[in-house]
């Protein structure tokens, strides 16, 4: 229906103008949506007259009164609008979020077949599919939900009936962090630690504990980086720097067949994980607690000898973007330091899962890291995520990952 004749004023929907079929509150734009990108900002949206409960679903008008879509509604968060559906048609209800959860449930286990392969995969990526603001895991008989928006949260529910229908007995953790529940405006109690499992995939076993300091111990975005750095260990010295729970590192030695694998980092606690991990898959790795610059600085000194294959794996440097600069500059110090312990005609992988940070910045970064170590570098494959973590080609802010397979001379 066209807007009212006259000047447009702000409030101007009634409910005679929403879809027949709809009893939700009216929100109008202050723009005429030319897009399909599910984030509509704070600065673009009307401030309605009686304004709906943070996370409530809303029909969207643009400026001129079309109708925009339909979606998740928080006047607090500077994402004002998640857009769940463009079809008037289609209602955001139980059966919405079923459907959803079923498709999302369907690609995984009838199309990527990962069951095959695994029990430790992401099940639900957000707007990857098409359920804007909730990630779901699968570590074994653990689900683990994580919300990023109020309106998820309001369907927290609903989401775990959902998920039990198609993984059922498993035991549910799920949580926000604190930093997404003040922007969001909810409050998430944080629920009892489950217990911990074990993981396998590929044939390599891994301990998860959700609820833990480090949420999980495990990613199982990098499974299949994981798969591809073992093809280049077969009796190589292999270094995995930010080794985390030692993912790569352990497949450099049970698939790899790695003759030597060092893994560093600075927590300790997470290299008792580590350790635990590789007496589960019964493999000798050397895990080192150290700071990788001050570690790394001695191997460019000359006081250990070169890695065949080294991988450089840090943790998300930022979620501001007004730091990317000194994330990358981060990033930089880092790739510099770690390309000076590859030998010459080795493996150097390096990734960033700083999702603010994109593949073409990282590609510039690793260019001037080169640069500086005085090191040529030959591109072998550019991945991310595994497809268990898809993207839609109009959201690319799903697309975190990024791990670039290097020949160093």
């Amino acid at each position: 229906m066209p807007p009212p004749a006259g000047p447009r004023k702000r409030g101007w929907y009634h409910a005679a103008m929403k879809p027949s079929a709809s009893a939700n509150p009216a929100v109008q734009l202050k723009i005429e949506r030319r897009s399909n990108h599910p984030w509509i900002f704070q600065k673009m949206v009307e401030k309605p007259t009686e304004r709906p409960k943070p996370g409530s679903v809303v029909d969207i008008y643009d400026r001129d009164g079309s109708f925009a879509g339909r979606g998740f509604y928080n006047g607090h968060s500077r994402i004002a609008l998640r857009v769940l559906t463009q079809d008037p048609d289609e209602a955001v209800d139980a059966a919405f979020f079923e459907r959803k959860i079923a498709q999302a449930v369907g690609l995984r286990r009838e199309v990527l077949k990962l069951d095959a392969v695994t029990d430790a995969y992401r099940v639900i990526h957000s707007e990857g599919d098409g359920l804007s603001g909730l990630v779901v895991d699968r570590f074994a008989d653990t689900l683990v939900i994580e919300f990023f928006s109020a309106g998820m949260f309001r369907q927290r529910d609903l989401i775990r009936r959902c998920l039990l229908d198609h993984f059922p007995d498993s035991q549910i953790y799920a949580f926000a962090e604190e930093h997404v529940q003040k922007q969001e405006s909810f409050d998430c109690s944080t629920p009892p630690t489950p217990r911990p499992t074990v993981i396998e995939e590929h044939g390599v076993r891994f301990h998860a504990a959700p609820g833990t300091k480090h949420k999980t111990g495990f990613f199982a975005d990098q499974r299949d980086n994981r798969l591809t750095l073992a093809g280049f260990c077969q009796d190589k010295r292999v270094l995995d720097l930010c080794c985390n729970s030692g993912g790569f590192a352990i497949y450099a030695k049970t698939i790899g067949g790695a003759k030597e694998v060092v893994g560093v980092d600075l927590d300790e606690e997470i290299l008792e994980v580590a350790e635990s991990n590789a007496r589960l898959n019964k493999v000798k790795v050397r895990f080192v607690q150290a700071d990788i610059f001050h570690w790394l600085r001695d191997v460019a000194a000359g006081r250990a000898e070169k890695f065949d294959v080294v991988v450089l794996d840090p943790a998300k440097m930022t979620r501001d973007r007004e730091q990317v600069i000194p994330a990358l500059k981060k990033y930089l110090d880092m790739n510099k330091l770690a390309l000076g312990a590859v030998r010459p005609g080795g493996i150097f992988v390096t990734c960033s899962c700083t999702g603010l940070v994109s593949e073409e910045q990282f590609l510039d970064m690793l260019r001037r890291a080169a640069f500086y170590a005085n090191r040529t570098v030959q591109v072998l494959k550019i991945s991310g995520a595994g497809p268990d973590h898809p993207w839609q080609a109009h959201v690319p802010e799903s697309r975190y990952l990024k791990a670039v397979f290097c020949r160093v001379d």
